[in-house]
């Protein structure tokens, strides 16, 4: 039986060239892959701490036999024109599967704990959703226990202003903000973090 509590994974096939292409431009493109395939598996060691069934979201094609092992992660495939149409219809089928909270979490974050996905949940037992602020704007952890509307739609993704946006989508309902967190989308972002040098140095 599935649990109740669904985590949602986005993870975009780790391709040269094709991943962290913002980073690449400072510290080339095998670098950027190896930095990206090392916050893929680190947020796969998080995600297996959560107690949840667990959904690994692949952008163009499913992988067998990589990070996302089967006796953790069921995979499926993105559906959708852009970001919020994919992210949506994740969420319709994970409710259409019988999950009453579904939560999706990216995939680029150093700084991403287990906690704060628990507390996702837990927070959603007294709120209609929880998000999760990315320090560049956007947000890296979103939380609901029904598809509401609007909150995937008319949205410029990838930039500053979809945290804010959301909200104001989100100013009926009564929401959970989580700790704000910094993903790794620019040199800037990865320089704080000395334990990661030695993956571009």
């Amino acid at each position: 039986m599935s649990s109740k509590n669904a985590l949602i994974i986005f993870t975009r096939n780790p391709e040269l060239g094709k991943c962290k292409t913002r980073l690449a431009k400072t510290i080339g493109d095998e670098a950027a892959l190896r930095v990206y395939k090392f916050l893929l598996q680190h947020t796969a060691n998080v995600a297996k701490k959560v107690e949840a069934s667990r959904y690994a979201y692949y952008s163009v094609n499913i992988q067998e036999n990589d990070l996302w092992e089967q006796e953790y992660f069921s995979k499926k495939q993105q559906k959708g024109e852009h970001l919020g149409e994919r992210m949506q219809n994740a969420f319709q089928e994970l409710f259409d599967l019988g999950h009453e909270k579904v939560v999706i979490i990216g995939s680029d974050l150093y700084d991403l704990d287990a906690k704060y996905i628990e507390e996702a949940y837990q927070k959603l037992d007294t709120h209609d959703a929880v998000v999760g602020p990315a320090l560049d704007g956007g947000y890296y952890l979103f939380g609901m226990k029904k598809v509401l509307p609007n909150v995937f739609n008319q949205k410029d993704w990838g930039t500053e202003t979809v945290f804010e946006d959301t909200l104001k989508d989100l100013e009926n309902y009564n929401i959970h903000l989580t700790k704000a967190l910094n993903d790794i989308d620019t040199f800037e972002d990865i320089k704080p973090y000395k334990a990661l040098e030695y993956l571009y140095q």
